[in-house]
């Protein structure tokens, strides 16, 4: 199978980062973002993560599991999660593709996008292996490559990048808000659990 690899290069960007500033009150919605839990739950955890970032992928098959089984299933706290392109951006990019392409499977589709991270980074055969997970939640070959060449899906993850890089002011993944207000440093459960006791209580 060949794809054409070049629809999912990532134009380059020059950025001026502005001053993080810390916020008070939950961070409105924006187009594209995938939530799980409770939206009325008294915590919003907002979360920048890449498909290629290996912290992403330690954090998410790591962390994750623990935080939706303590906050998010129980209603204590609403998970969104935003997109962001790290190198290989073509890889990124080409994974969430692949998520949304799974009628109600995204976040199925990235635990195993991430879960297979590093084995898929060691074979050296990125495409190959994400067209195994495809394979494995139902695509064709056919299927998967139409998903990797649609214009309208690629435009909308560099809509979604660009609107985190530009107007967000995210710079590195992975990156955490809890109520707004930015978590900077440790992101492990305990330190989490931490902050979401806090924002808990206003």
């Amino acid at each position: 199978m060949t794809l054409d690899r070049r629809a999912l290069l990532i134009s380059g960007l020059a950025v001026t980062a502005a001053p993080a500033m810390a916020r008070a009150a939950p961070l409105p919605p924006v187009p594209g973002e995938m939530t799980l839990g409770s939206p009325k739950a008294p915590v919003q955890f907002v979360a920048y993560a890449s498909t290629s970032c290996p912290h992403c992928a330690h954090w998410w098959t790591q962390v994750l599991p623990q935080v939706r089984k303590s906050f998010v299933d129980t209603g204590k706290v609403r998970f969104v999660f935003r997109e962001f392109l790290t190198q290989p951006t073509e890889f990124a990019a080409a994974g969430f593709i692949l998520a949304r392409r799974i009628p109600g499977k995204y976040f199925d589709v990235l635990t195993t996008v991430f879960q297979r991270q590093e084995e898929i980074y060691r074979s050296e055969k990125l495409w190959e292996g994400l067209l195994a997970i495809g394979k494995q939640y139902g695509l064709t070959d056919a299927e998967f490559a139409a998903a990797m060449n649609d214009p309208a899906a690629l435009k909308a993850v560099n809509d979604r990048f660009f609107r985190a890089l530009n107007q967000d002011n995210i710079e590195v993944t992975p990156t955490f808000f809890v109520n707004g207000a930015p978590i900077e440093g440790d992101t492990g459960f305990d330190a989490l659990a931490k902050a979401f006791a806090v924002a808990a209580k206003g």
